[in-house]
């Protein structure tokens, strides 16, 4: 099969589930990122702590780490994988006033976790709005994208800067 070729659809165009079952079981890696752009009120609040709603950063870390987990329940043709480790990490750019979400998700099995860390930084990302859309309705989410895979018949990939 070409790489060209889209897996999740049959001979007769018909969208499937991908049998996998026959995937020999690999340690696979996955590193997904995005940035949310804020305002200077809503950035104070998450870089001083004090949203009404809590520790944003804090509560937007469980949230990816269960929108990993939820992966399969949300992507139709997504396989439910036993994820082995997901790390969420923010990084905060004072100048730009914009926060970067990072995750990392791994397991060792027969299909890869791309999708689980995508809808990890998605999911972070859009908490983070949720908590401060009251003081911030203009916040803006960009950027969402797969940085490095590795583990499988692919091997590694790393995007390009």
């Amino acid at each position: 099969m070409n790489s060209d070729e889209l897996t999740h659809f049959n001979n007769r165009g018909e969208a499937h589930m991908v049998d996998v079952g026959a995937k020999p079981h690999s340690k696979r890696i996955a590193i997904a990122t995005g940035i949310i752009s804020v305002n200077e009120t809503a950035f104070n609040k998450i870089r001083n702590g004090d949203s009404k709603k809590g520790d944003v950063l804090g509560i937007a870390r469980i949230a990816a780490i269960q929108a990993s987990k939820q992966t399969s329940n949300l992507i139709p043709l997504c396989h439910p994988i036993a994820l082995t480790r997901v790390n969420v990490d923010f990084s905060l750019d004072d100048e730009k006033r914009s926060i970067t979400i990072c995750v990392q998700t791994e397991n060792t099995g027969q299909t890869g976790v791309e999708m689980e860390a995508l809808t990890a930084a998605s999911v972070g990302l859009l908490t983070i709005y949720d908590m401060l859309k009251a003081v911030d309705r203009s916040m803006i989410i960009s950027n969402i994208c797969l940085q490095h895979k590795e583990g499988g018949q692919s091997g590694t990939w790393h995007r390009q800067p």
